[in-house]
């Protein structure tokens, strides 16, 4: 597991965006009981949610009743608002390799506490598409041409995963009033503008200027493809009070946060059945 942000940027430095874990590893099989989960059953609140696999198979289960497994590349996401709590992993075969995100977005105060939203995309709702010789991109959220991203954030931002041939180049505009922009080459060995750039490397933009809204991206001609990902969005400027899976903007709300989890009154909008356990789902 690699970390992009907050580990090398701080999250006042990368908002709205709080983190992003980058994993590539081999599995050791799926699980075989239905109500167990590599990441175990934990709460969220205050936050948008993205788990990107570009390989592997993801399987997911939450508060709100759905148990849903998906073909790769595809994600799962969730707007957690006044919370959930959900499980991840277990699916993707023996041997085969889990590579992908964990992304947290953070979200507008006005936001925090409103009815939990979740998405399952599949392959065909992230399509690749060839933006130079040699370059492809997968838009994940956000706007980019007459497309809009499957990932329903609740911040303005544009998030695309770039793959790139060796010796191809990119040119790339962020969307005006996108004041963060983050580029994670986590493979190979690239130039971004004239600046050479080893794999896990993160770059930081000066995006407050629209007449300085591009970058270029490209691959060397001798050391094989790259692959990076892109965090754009518009800085919500509000306070941060974060804890762990919660992320709220005053103390007294995370507060108020665990005295939930303690009291068993978290999440407020859950169904009415016991979700860690499938056979309790009722028949349709």
């Amino acid at each position: 597991m690699k970390q992009a942000f907050p580990s090398a940027v701080s999250e006042k430095e990368a908002d709205p965006f709080l983190m992003c874990d980058y994993f590539n590893m081999v599995s050791d099989g799926p699980v075989t009981d239905p109500d167990k989960f590599p990441v175990n059953w934990h709460p969220h609140r205050g936050m948008d949610v993205l788990s990107y696999l570009r390989s592997g198979i993801g399987r997911h289960g939450d508060s709100l009743g759905n148990r849903e497994t998906f073909e790769t590349p595809g994600m799962q996401w969730m707007s957690v608002g006044s919370g959930v709590e959900h499980a991840e992993g277990g699916a993707t075969p023996k041997g085969v390799t889990q590579q992908g995100f964990q992304i947290w977005l953070n979200v507008p105060a006005a936001d925090k506490m409103g009815d939990p939203v979740y998405g399952t995309e599949p392959p065909d709702a992230i399509p690749q598409e060839g933006v130079a010789p040699g370059a492809k991109a997968r838009l994940l959220a956000g706007p980019m041409g007459d497309r809009i991203g499957a990932f329903r954030s609740k911040a303005f931002v544009q998030v695309i995963d770039f793959d790139l041939d060796s010796g191809a180049s990119l040119t790339h505009s962020v969307p005006k009033g996108m004041d963060t922009c983050i580029l994670y080459v986590y493979e190979g060995q690239a130039t971004v503008g004239k600046q050479a750039v080893k794999p896990q490397t993160i770059i930081v933009f000066d995006a407050t200027s629209d007449s300085e809204r591009g970058f270029e991206l490209a691959a060397l001609s001798n050391g094989g493809s790259v692959s990076a990902i892109l965090f754009a969005g518009e800085r919500l400027n509000e306070p941060i009070a974060w804890h762990g899976p919660i992320v709220m903007n005053t103390q007294e709300e995370i507060r108020k946060t665990f005295n939930e989890l303690r009291s068993g009154n978290f999440p407020p909008v859950r169904v009415p059945w016991d979700y860690h356990v499938i056979a309790n789902k009722p028949a349709l």
